[in-house]
């Protein structure tokens, strides 16, 4: 996952960034990450690593971040926070557990293909689209019967 880190950084120096110690340390946060955390989670992670970090500065950065097109964000639906993953070539889809809030990526060729055709039945051109899926665990509802 390192190089994930240095790939940020390289995009961010690529766009005229200046890296403090303090954005370098919130960029490796938000590349070793698997989940999808909020600004406050990125605080908590960062300041373990250096503690004099502020929330304002994980603020500020994850929005710069943000604008020069590194980060994506996303509204899950989880009490109005956003969440952030690093941008990606690859394209891919999210299913959220409404019970634990974690987020699932994945991708189906099938799904692609009918987003399309929809579109283009609608007389559009698909160019872009996301995808947010919502459920529970089949297991829970089980246990409810």
């Amino acid at each position: 996952m390192e190089s994930l880190t240095l790939d940020i950084e390289a995009l961010c120096v690529d766009k005229g960034m200046r890296m403090t110690d303090q954005r370098r340390v919130i960029a490796q946060v938000l590349s070793t990450t698997t989940d999808h955390p909020d600004v406050e989670e990125v605080y908590r992670r960062s300041t373990k690593i250096d503690p004099k970090i502020s929330i304002a500065t994980v603020y500020r950065t994850v929005r710069l971040f943000e604008e020069a097109g590194i980060l994506e964000r996303h509204d899950f639906r989880d009490g109005g926070r956003a969440r952030y993953e690093p941008v990606s070539d690859e394209h891919h889809d999210h299913l959220i557990d409404l019970d634990t809030g974690k987020v699932h990526e994945f991708h189906n060729d099938e799904i692609e293909q009918l987003q399309k055709i929809i579109a283009e039945k609608m007389g559009f051109r698909l160019v872009d689209h996301r995808m947010e899926l919502y459920g529970v665990p089949l297991s829970r509802d089980k246990k409810d019967d």
